[in-house]
């Protein structure tokens, strides 16, 4: 048993936008064998399409959406790669999802250093002291330092780096890399990947590799790196203060396979975590689980919704029952399932790290514990405060309970949070970011043949309402009904005009 956990490597990649994230998870699965052509993002129409962006918006804009979750075996491990949303307004899926990993992979974009949605990303991991492993892409284009990209990791995220490859060129003269622990080399055209040893760099020794205007730059370059830059330590790694980096191009297919090995060699396996009433280890024998994302119509042929979770302990066996800790009841897990994007196969058994799919008709949320009986609920699902009030509005007046259960379905989903008015009119919908709007006016209009339009309400914020006294949550109520709205749950959240009228309710 401790075995099977032992091989799991569950990781997410994240970054800015358009850093190549995407590219680098088809990369990352080709080597994996998981897929035998890596296709594009902003793919032509003879091009393949990318395997982790598989909704239609996602190939239409060329950018990730919602969570992939993508299961491969490598060097006798069992990697678990999440290709997680990089636009600002999908937060809420990505923070999700980063509490369900053990490691990370940070892409950056080697002209533009860390931007302000990794540094962002960066955060969520340092607050879960998740490893991370550096990748900076995109070499073959003109880049910058690579000791001024280092820096900036250093100085802005406040985390050490240990170089462990350093680039031979930039652009169009980038020729490899040079492999800073075992002094070799790896070309960028060599028809083999086989590393060239290079015990000694020197101008003279680079002369394969490089211009001749370049050869002394660089051979200094690497005596400085050697001399100066921190080695990899594990235990700073794996408690979050220090990232291995490796240089290459995700688009070109070079660093991809130094980046997987160095995973398999330093990423962790699955570890003990902590739930409200105490710390749960992978290797306990009864099986607990936590729901960290909900996802409806992967396949448009048939009406699924689909749960994401992660194992934290024991062994899933298909078929076996499990105590849903928020209602108390058990649910069967007949058709658990493993993910290749949209593609899937049943799963006869998971172990801790493993993130297998229940299918469900709504009966399990995002936040949920699965358990073999105990009370366990862990922590860190977060759920955020809507920035953006709409109310939804659909043409055709037959189709509003329809609208009704599709909203709500959404907002089980995660998609939005929707609020039902005490007085019976228009469901409102809150969301993080403008480009949720867009992503639900086309999955309604797709999925489920609904032409809705939005309209700005009168209110502009939204608070749930608690009280110590029944009475009193009763009085503030019957005072205000008229802005009143009910969440998924039943609670009571109270709309003002603006934040300022929040003061006088």
């Amino acid at each position: 048993m401790p075995a099977e956990y032992a091989r799991r490597r569950t990781f997410a990649i994240i970054s800015h936008p358009d850093a190549g994230k995407t590219t680098l998870t088809e990369k990352l699965l080709l080597f994996g064998g998981a897929i035998q052509l890596a296709g594009e993002v902003k793919a032509k129409a003879t091009r393949r399409q990318t395997r982790s962006d598989w909704m239609q918006m996602e190939r239409e804009r060329g950018i990730s959406i919602v969570t992939s979750v993508m299961t491969f075996e490598y060097a006798d491990l069992v990697f678990n790669l999440l290709d997680t949303p990089g636009h600002e307004d999908f937060s809420e899926d990505t923070y999700r999802t980063l509490s369900a990993v053990d490691s990370a992979v940070m892409v950056i974009d080697a002209a533009k250093g860390i931007e302000d949605r990794t540094k962002k990303l960066f955060e969520v991991c340092r607050l879960r002291d998740i490893p991370i492993v550096t990748f900076i892409n995109k070499m073959d284009r003109e880049a910058r330092h690579p000791f001024e990209l280092l820096e900036e990791i250093e100085k802005t995220l406040a985390l050490d780096t240990a170089p462990v490859s350093w680039p031979l060129g930039s652009g169009r003269g980038f020729a490899g890399v040079y492999d800073l622990e075992h002094k070799s080399v790896r070309r960028m055209d060599a028809a083999s990947e086989a590393p060239e040893p290079l015990p000694e760099v020197t101008a003279l020794t680079l002369a394969p590799y490089l211009a001749e205007a370049e050869r002394e730059t660089v051979a200094e370059e690497i005596s400085l790196a050697e001399a100066a830059c921190r080695p990899f330590e594990m235990q700073s790694f794996r408690e979050g203060h220090l990232t291995p980096v490796l240089f290459g191009s995700a688009l070109r297919n070079f660093g991809v396979r130094d980046l997987i090995d160095r995973l398999a060699a330093i990423a962790p396996a699955p570890e003990p975590r902590p739930a409200e009433e105490r710390e749960v280890s992978p290797g306990e024998k009864a099986m607990s689980g936590f729901v960290f994302k909900i996802q409806a119509n992967m396949d448009p042929n048939h009406r699924d919704r689909i749960a994401f979770m992660r194992i934290c302990s024991g062994k899933l066996d298909r078929g076996m029952k499990a105590k849903l800790v928020r209602t108390g009841k058990l649910i069967s897990l007949n058709a658990p399932q493993f993910f290749f994007a949209q593609d899937r196969k049943v799963a006869d058994e998971a172990f801790p790290g493993d993130i297998v799919g229940i299918p469900n008709h709504g009966t399990l949320r995002i936040g949920d514990t699965l358990t073999e009986g105990e009370n366990l609920t862990f922590h860190g699902v977060p759920s955020f405060a809507p920035e953006i009030l709409r109310r939804v509005r659909v043409g055709d007046a037959m189709k509003a309970k329809k609208l009704r259960e599709s909203l709500v379905q959404m907002a089980e989903e995660g998609v939005v949070q929707v609020f039902l008015p005490y007085d019976g009119s228009q469901p409102i919908i809150g969301v993080v970011g403008a480009l949720q709007l867009d992503v639900l006016k086309d999955r309604l209009a797709t999925e489920y043949n609904l032409d809705i339009a939005f309209e700005t309400p009168r209110f502009q914020v939204c608070r749930w309402v608690s009280a110590e006294k029944r009475t009193d949550l009763d009085a503030f109520t019957a005072k205000h009904r008229g802005d009143m709205a009910a969440d998924l749950d039943g609670s009571p959240v109270f709309m003002a005009p603006s934040a300022f009228m929040l003061k006088f309710a």
